[in-house]
């Protein structure tokens, strides 16, 4: 018979045990990774939000539907791209589902929500499309990480391409709100930096689409370029208008690769010939990596995928190189985010690295509209980094 001494003798060595390490947690050894998938599953981006959600799935399917060993259970919240309930929903996959990481989202407004409880709570949390600099600049977090891009990355590589074509003076437009303002900041950055002039910025409230005025001042200030960000709806009114307007023939328009992807149907494609714009991914890429990576994602879900697909599936394998890297007891945080800021992630947009304020360092393509797509004519920008401005990650 047991002795109650020896019983407390063992139980006080398995104590020991766990403290040092020895012994991992039931949880860690039997229990499910919890994932909560926080996108816009209906709305306006819904189909972005898809788009992220199956690149992150689809990554970690590859790998056997496990992270480090352990078996995976999703947990998913719609956040409608609703700003004003981010906090709201965060906390329920924080609080109520007792999530290990969270994956999301695609609006910035929704993304400082979820910014918010990761600082508050310590969760992961990993970022696959929205671009405020906020959380890879000043509100920075060990816990935080973004697989997609800052809203001046794209931006920050067009100035050099604009000069190198003759392009000394140009007017820079966008929408008044904070994906704009940060976007400006990006080509502002880079065109005065290789010796541009901007002659005039214009603006108009987001999402406002009436650009006629806007237009007709540019063609009385008659610049070299114009340089613009518009994304979704807005971009595709405004390629049209601009084109109807009869700009298109005449004063070159370039702009963040967001201008034309994904929208270049047969209506719209005829106005936007010729547009040249940087982003961190094409369709057109000619690797081995992006081909095998389209045709697996066309077989898996019945479409072809995007930008926003690329970034959920390097999502899912920075946290499938961090889970290994502890053997998927991701409560070992130390070794877990050293795994993540060391990690070489094999993209289809090309291999990629992370920045010291966790954002990654890319390689940002020259595009051009041709025919429905944008065609990469070469590398505007080798391994660019985001600033990082005012992170302070210890």
């Amino acid at each position: 018979m047991t002795s109650r001494r020896q019983v407390l003798t063992r139980t006080a060595a398995i104590l020991g045990a766990a403290s040092t390490g020895l012994v991992p947690s039931a949880r860690a050894q039997n229990a499910k990774i919890r994932i909560g998938m926080m996108f816009p599953y209906t709305g306006t981006f819904a189909q972005l939000g898809l788009a992220c959600d199956n690149g992150f799935r689809m990554a970690l399917e590859e790998k056997g539907n496990k992270l480090g060993g352990r078996e995976i259970e999703y947990f998913k919240v719609d956040d409608e791209s609703e700003p004003a309930k981010g906090v709201e929903n965060a906390n329920k996959l924080v609080q109520r589902d007792k999530v290990d990481a969270i994956i999301g989202t695609v609006h910035s407004g929704v993304q400082m929500g979820i910014h918010k409880v990761a600082r508050e709570t310590g969760v992961l949390s990993i970022i696959p499309n929205a671009g405020l600099h906020a959380a890879t600049r000043a509100l920075c977090a060990p816990n935080v990480f973004r697989t997609s891009f800052t809203n001046s990355q794209p931006t920050l590589a067009l100035g050099k391409v604009m000069m190198e074509k003759g392009h000394k003076k140009a007017v820079w437009i966008t929408w008044k709100y904070a994906a704009g303002d940060e976007a400006g900041e990006g080509f502002k950055e880079g065109y005065l930096a290789a010796g541009g002039t901007i002659v005039k910025e214009l603006g108009l409230p987001f999402p406002n689409v009436e650009f006629q005025a806007l237009l007709t001042e540019i063609a009385s200030i008659k610049p070299d370029a114009v340089a613009c960000f518009f994304s979704g709806g807005g971009a595709s009114k405004f390629i049209r208008d601009y084109a109807a307007a009869g700009l298109a023939g005449k004063i070159p328009l370039y702009g963040s690769g967001f201008l034309t992807e994904g929208l270049l149907d047969d209506e719209l494609a005829p106005s936007a010939q010729g547009i040249m714009t940087t982003l961190h991914y094409s369709a057109s890429l000619a690797t081995k990596r992006n081909d095998a990576f389209r045709l697996a994602y066309a077989k898996r879900f019945k479409m072809q995928p995007d930008v926003y697909a690329v970034q959920g599936y390097d999502a899912g394998q920075l946290l499938l190189q961090g889970a290994a890297a502890v053997n998927g007891d991701l409560t070992n945080k130390k070794a877990l985010y050293t795994a993540m800021e060391n990690a070489v992630i094999d993209s289809p947009r090309g291999k990629w690295t992370m920045s010291k304020a966790h954002n990654p360092v890319q390689d940002m393509y020259l595009r051009v509209v041709k025919g429905k797509e944008n065609v990469v004519l070469g590398v505007a920008a080798k391994a660019l980094s985001d600033s990082g401005a005012g992170c302070k990650l210890g």
